[in-house]
């Protein structure tokens, strides 16, 4: 009897050394398989006015303005559920404020009035995707996208009226690196929506301004940004070919 639980013993103990080898063995689940391309691109517009709204200390806005941004991206599959490529980003905001007044007390009232503000932002990024299957579907996904960006900015804004006209103009070149996570559902075969949002960041920028023609500053900053960054939510679509 005791030989037979010997036996019995050693002949599970075989089974389960089989199966954990079997397990290794087993390929991964491929989402994205090598050799295949992916392009897409994310496109947002808002635009917004106010007539004498008021929000906390600030009383009477009347102003308008819009944002535009726009992302084309492509990747090659170098292996199963890994990919490599670049993004492109172009983004322009415009706020035209006629008439504003803040209020911090009965004693301290200003008038904000005819500002104008124009921005184009640009940037080349290089990017890296880990696929991560959601079990055995071949329709969802979670991805890691790992991004080094170089741009820059520029900008100008004008105060006043008249003889009274200021004006400072703005350039700026930046340098980021980041980690945005997400989630791709396929609609078809080749078709694709895609959400992800910012959640590490390193970032590097050096600002040069020039006022009235005259005057001039610079301003080098550095941030680190180590939770969800809700302003950072890109939502697209892409194309699996």
């Amino acid at each position: 009897m005791r030989k037979l639980i010997y036996l019995l013993c050693f002949a599970c103990c075989a089974l389960g050394v089989h199966a954990q080898s079997s397990q290794k063995k087993l390929p991964p689940k491929v989402f994205v398989p090598k050799g295949q391309w992916i392009v897409g691109s994310s496109v947002s517009y808002s635009e917004h006015t106010e007539n004498n709204y008021d929000f906390l200390i600030v009383e009477k806005i009347n102003a308008d303005g819009y944002s535009f941004k726009v992302s084309p991206m492509f990747a090659y599959a170098l292996k199963d559920n890994m990919a490599l490529g670049g993004r492109f980003k172009y983004g322009r905001t415009l706020v035209r404020m006629d008439e504003t007044q803040l209020n911090l007390d009965d004693e301290n009232q200003f008038d904000i009035n005819n500002i104008y503000q124009l921005k184009h932002s640009y940037s080349a990024m290089a990017i890296f995707r880990n696929y991560i299957p959601l079990g055995d579907s071949k329709r969802f996904a979670l991805f890691s996208e790992t991004q080094l960006e170089v741009g820059g900015s520029q900008s100008k804004v004008a105060n006043g009226e008249g003889e009274a006209l200021t004006g400072t103009y703005s350039k700026s070149t930046d340098l980021g690196f980041g980690v945005a996570p997400g989630l791709v559902a396929f609609i078809n075969n080749y078709t694709a929506v895609e959400v992800s949002v910012g959640v590490l960041g390193v970032n590097f920028s050096k600002k040069r301004q020039v006022t009235n023609q005259v005057e001039t500053g610079e301003q080098s900053s550095t941030s680190a940004n180590f939770k969800i960054n809700i302003f950072s939510i890109g939502l697209g679509i892409a194309f699996y070919l």
